[in-house]
């Protein structure tokens, strides 16, 4: 590491339990790189062979000990020529940020019938472990920067979960939604300190003033989008910063100002991470440091909303769905449950029946960038189908289907000509290690590739 550690961050760390300068300078100048990966639990129990978490070239012999599916790799791959990473078999995620799937586990139960709001939610490591946690929940993930909202959605997309919206607007849009998410995940931004041997630039940008600003920003942030969290509900906040100022402060503020309480959560000692408590209201909070456990800074809490309900309830809304006719003809590209098929202009999509209502005043309230899956076009008696089907958990079973090597799949994954050795001729889904890559079309002569090409693997 080139760039001097801040003289200011090291003395404001000083009286931080857990913090020792010998041991923290020396895991940020020597650092061990550390990689770690999440698989889909959801796509490996429909494609995978053997339903268990395998990989041709990936050593998975230590778990990360706080998240049921992640695992510590040896070495950093070069993960841009892992087929599988495009299929979404597996989400590359720092491993301290998995603690969420602890704290999910000691809050709510998997099958809880729940609507969450991911409120900063790019690139996507956070939705893409609440989907896989939760099995009947509606997720609303939300991005405020464009740029950063069309990343999230194609790590969304190529996760597969049918039950996410995708949004791109501003914390302040939320108070529309009066009482209406039971649990909201805010992974605020931040100065950025517990990322600093990830990423030298963090260092240059670091600065007491930048401490400040992010914890008035984070402030504004909890007091847009407060009223949208139900009587009873659980916030869940996280940084990547040591400050206090943006961690225990901010724990003490929300008390100061709303109707919080604190949760304690049950750690295992073996684990490393530090329990702290705010200052004032002895709120707890969960910091990880790199000098103690395998992972990079990072500082999470649980709170509980014990404010009576005085909202009116949202009027109820329906989605325009499709026809008779065309849902009989859409029913044979998905497996068998109880969909709601629905139009966003010529643009048909899929989710469960349930979120109907839901979906509809998100699409009045929101910018919907995504909802469910899309399904496709129906452009004469056929659907052109969407690469949101391709990689979705809920594509039928009886599509025809083209295995490719590995080799070939990285070709497609270019979006560059591949030739199959088939009589048959229409829509056909390439895969790799059974895992959906997306869609080609099989002709007479030719056979087109339709990967998306925003999304293509541009280096040879």
């Amino acid at each position: 590491m080139e760039n001097a550690l801040p003289n200011e961050l090291l003395s404001s760390l000083e009286n931080i339990q857990g913090f020792n300068k010998y041991a923290f300078e020396k895991v940020h100048y020597h650092p061990q790189a550390i990689t770690s990966i999440r698989f889909n639990k959801n796509k490996y129990e429909r494609f995978s062979s053997s339903k268990n978490f395998t990989h041709p070239h990936f050593n998975l012999n230590e778990p990360v000990p706080w998240c049921a599916y992640g695992f510590y790799l040896n070495e950093r791959p070069q993960f841009t020529f892992d087929p599988l990473l495009h299929a979404g078999a597996y989400y590359v995620q720092e491993a301290s940020s998995m603690f969420l799937w602890e704290i999910l586990q000691q809050t709510f139960t998997p099958h809880s019938n729940i609507k969450i709001l991911d409120l900063c939610a790019a690139p996507g490591g956070k939705t893409t472990l609440l989907t896989s946690y939760f099995k009947n929940a509606l997720i609303v993930s939300n991005e405020v920067i464009k740029s950063r909202a069309n990343i999230l959605y194609e790590n969304v997309t190529k996760w597969g979960s049918e039950n996410i919206v995708i949004t791109n607007n501003d914390a302040a849009d939320y108070k529309r939604l009066k009482n209406y998410f039971d649990l909201i995940v805010v992974d605020a931004p931040c100065s950025g300190s517990g990322l600093f041997r990830k990423d030298e630039d963090a260092i240059e940008e670091w600065s007491e003033n930048n401490v400040q600003l992010c914890s008035q920003r984070q402030q504004r942030i909890f007091a847009d989008i407060y009223s949208s969290l139900k009587h009873d509900g659980i916030l869940i906040y996280s940084t990547c910063s040591y400050s206090q100022q943006e961690d225990e402060d901010i724990l003490d503020w929300l008390q100061d100002n709303f109707s919080f309480n604190s949760i304690q959560l049950q750690l295992n000692n073996e684990w490393n991470i530090d329990e702290t408590t705010s200052p004032k209201h002895k709120a707890c909070g969960y910091r990880f440091w790199p000098h103690k456990l395998k992972g990079e800074g990072f500082f999470i809490a649980a709170l509980h909303k014990n404010e009576e309900e005085n909202y009116s309830k949202q009027n109820t809304l329906s989605l325009l769905q499709v026809s008779n006719k065309e849902m009989n003809l859409l029913d044979e590209w998905l497996i068998k449950k109880d969909w709601l098929f629905f139009k966003q202009q010529e643009i048909i999509r899929v989710i469960h029946k349930q979120w109907n209502s839901d979906v509809a005043l998100l699409q009045k309230n929101l910018y919907l960038k995504k909802a469910g899956v899309q399904l496709g076009e129906i452009k004469g008696k056929d659907l052109v189908p969407h690469h949101e089907l391709a990689l979705s958990s809920i594509i039928s079973d009886d599509i025809t289907k083209i295995e490719l090597t590995e080799n070939e799949a990285l070709q497609y994954l270019r979006k560059k000509e591949i030739s199959v050795n088939t009589d048959y001729k229409g829509w056909a889904l390439c895969t790799y290690k059974s895992f959906p890559l997306g869609w080609i079309k099989i002709l007479h002569n030719r056979v087109n590739n339709y990967y998306p090409t925003e999304w293509r693997i541009r280096k040879e």
